[in-house]
């Protein structure tokens, strides 16, 4: 393979657009871009869990997504691709139902935190969440896969499985939301 960078810097996007990998030029504000930048967003936050120590089949099943994460933007930079399939959305249900038996049945809300990883992981679930509604946005007005909306549905249920998994580790606890409570009272100065 060539080298793909040969420039860092290219001076193109000083006008506010940027290219698609089929040569057009789109705005740095269109939905397509900002999907992209959300789905990079999430790509990195994963890293940023993949840092800390994990099982290592969930490591492992995280690395594919990063990949599959790096396919989708593809995808979206190249209007028409569809690299990402139904297969890969069955691959995640396959994992989301295997992680999920060895837990036991919620019965409360999940506060994010528990540990350190799963903090980053439940981060990681939200920006999945806010790069799904985007996709949502996007689907109305341009051509882009369904198994795009799919995909990113059942990574950030995977994301929140694996959240609970974390949170568990080395004999830790998932913060469960009450609706009863009683609320610190503020000291007297």
């Amino acid at each position: 393979m060539g080298h793909r960078l040969t420039r860092i810097y290219t001076r193109t996007g000083d006008d506010g657009t940027t290219g698609l990998a089929d040569g057009s030029r789109v705005r740095k504000d269109a939905l397509r871009i900002q999907l992209l930048g959300e789905l990079d967003e999430l790509n990195s936050q994963i890293g940023v869990v993949l840092t800390h120590p994990l099982p290592e089949v969930l490591r492992d099943c995280l690395c594919e997504i990063q990949h599959l994460l790096f396919d989708l933007g593809g995808d979206l930079s190249l209007p028409g691709r569809h690299s990402v399939t139904q297969e890969h959305v069955a691959w995640l249900e396959t994992w989301l139902d295997h992680f999920n038996e060895s837990l036991p049945p919620l019965r409360e809300f999940i506060l994010p935190g528990g540990n350190p990883a799963a903090a980053f992981g439940h981060l990681s679930r939200t920006v999945c969440r806010r790069a799904e509604r985007t996709a949502v946005t996007l689907i109305q007005h341009e051509d882009i896969t369904q198994n795009c909306l799919a995909f990113l549905n059942r990574l950030s249920d995977f994301l929140f499985v694996a959240c609970r998994i974390l949170a568990r580790r080395n004999n830790g606890q998932e913060i469960h939301w009450r609706q009863q409570r009683s609320t610190p009272t503020p000291p007297a100065y």
